[in-house]
C-alpha cells in the first residue's frame, strides 16, 4: 500500500508503491482479491473525492475486483451511485466492492452474470434504468484473458470465442442499449490495454480484442458526437489484479510490471482517477481518445 495521505499528494512514481512480493502465486480462474497473498490498492484509504460525479448514474463491468473495484469506489466517493456487474462466482470480492461504495453514502446494486450472453447485458442495463432511474456513464471494464505460451497453436477455438464474446460482443451489446437511455453530457468509457498496440504472442487473442475495443471507441465517438454523449478509452499497462496470478505463467507474473519505465506494476488505485476524469465535466472537450496509464510503456 502507498504511504499518500490522498490520490493529490505528490510522491515518486518510481517508489510509490513496492513490487509485489508473491508473483509466483497462483489463482484459479477468474481470481478472487480474497485470496491474493499482496492484496491490491484500490484507493481504499486514499481516494478523496470532491463531489466531481454527484449525482450520476453509472454501470461498470468488471466491478467486484481489480480495475473495476477502484472505478467504482472512486465513482461513489465523487457522488455516483453504481450497477456493478460481474460473474457470479465473484460475489464474495463484489459484496465488499458493495460495501466499499455504501461506505461513501452511495447506493450499489449487484447485477451478477455472465455477460457473454445478451440477455444479461439487457438486464444489466434494464436495471440501471429501473433502480438507477437512468444512466450517466457507462464504463465497459469487464475482460477474459488467459495466456498461452504456445502462442496462436495453443489457443482454442473455445477460448477465443469466449475472449471475444467477453471483450467485444459484451461492450458492444451494452453499449447499443444503453444509448437510448443517455441524454447529452453522458460518458461511455471502454477499458483498452497496452496489448492494443503492443501485443504479446500469449496474449494474442486479448491483445486483438483489445486493439478492437481502440477502433470501437473511435467510431462509436464519431457516431454520437452530435448527441452530446462522449466515448473513450483508458488503455491501462502492467496493473496487479486478481487477473495477473489467475491468468498468467509465473514467469510473466514474476516479471509483471517490471518492463515499465517507472519500473514497477501498477496499482488499481492509480488508474482509476483517469476515468473519473472522462466522466467528469472536466474533460467536456474529450472524446475519441484513449488515455494511457502504463507506467510509461507506449501506447501509439
Amino acid at each position: 500500500m502507498s504511504d499518500q495521505a490522498d490520490q493529490t499528494t505528490q510522491a515518486d512514481p518510481t517508489t510509490q508503491y513496492e513490487q509485489p512480493e508473491h508473483t509466483d502465486e497462483q489463482l484459479v480462474h477468474p481470481g478472487l482479491t480474497s485470496s491474493m497473498t499482496d492484496q491490491p490498492d484500490h484507493g481504499e484509504d486514499s481516494y478523496r473525492g470532491a463531489d466531481r460525479l454527484s449525482g450520476k448514474r453509472a454501470v461498470i463491468t468488471g466491478a467486484d475486483s481489480g480495475i473495476g473495484r477502484a472505478v467504482a469506489l472512486a465513482f461513489a466517493r465523487e457522488g455516483a451511485d453504481v450497477v456493478l456487474s460481474y460473474l457470479e462466482e465473484e460475489q464474495v470480492d463484489a459484496d465488499e466492492t458493495v460495501r466499499l461504495v455504501e461506505a461513501a453514502g452511495r447506493t450499489a446494486v449487484c447485477c451478477p452474470g455472465d455477460i457473454r450472453d445478451e440477455d444479461v447485458c439487457d438486464r444489466i442495463i434494464a436495471t440501471a434504468v429501473d433502480r438507477l432511474g437512468g444512466i450517466d456513464i457507462l464504463v465497459n471494464n469487464a475482460a477474459y484473458q488467459m495466456a498461452q505460451s504456445g502462442g496462436i497453436v495453443d489457443i482454442s477455438t473455445d477460448q477465443f470465442d469466449r475472449v471475444m464474446k467477453t471483450n467485444l460482443y459484451a461492450m458492444f451489446w451494452l453499449c447499443k442499449k444503453a444509448i437510448p437511455h443517455l441524454r447529452p453530457g453522458a460518458t461511455i468509457i471502454n477499458t483498452s490495454s497496452v496489448q492494443a498496440v503492443s501485443p504479446s504472442p500469449e496474449l494474442l487473442d486479448y491483445a486483438t480484442s483489445k486493439a478492437g475495443i481502440h477502433n470501437f471507441t473511435k467510431a462509436l465517438a464519431h457516431d454520437l458526437a452530435e448527441k452530446g454523449i462522449r466515448v473513450n478509452a483508458v488503455a491501462p499497462g502492467p496493473i496487479w489484479t486478481p487477473l495477473i496470478p489467475a491468468t498468467m505463467p509465473v514467469e510473466r507474473a514474476e516479471a509483471h510490471g517490471e518492463s515499465a519505465p517507472l519500473g514497477r506494476a501498477g496499482q488499481p488505485a492509480e488508474v482509476a482517477p483517469a476515468y473519473v476524469f472522462l466522466a467528469s465535466q472536466e474533460s467536456s472537450y474529450i472524446t475519441a481518445e484513449m488515455i494511457a496509464v502504463t507506467g510509461g510503456l507506449p501506447v501509439t
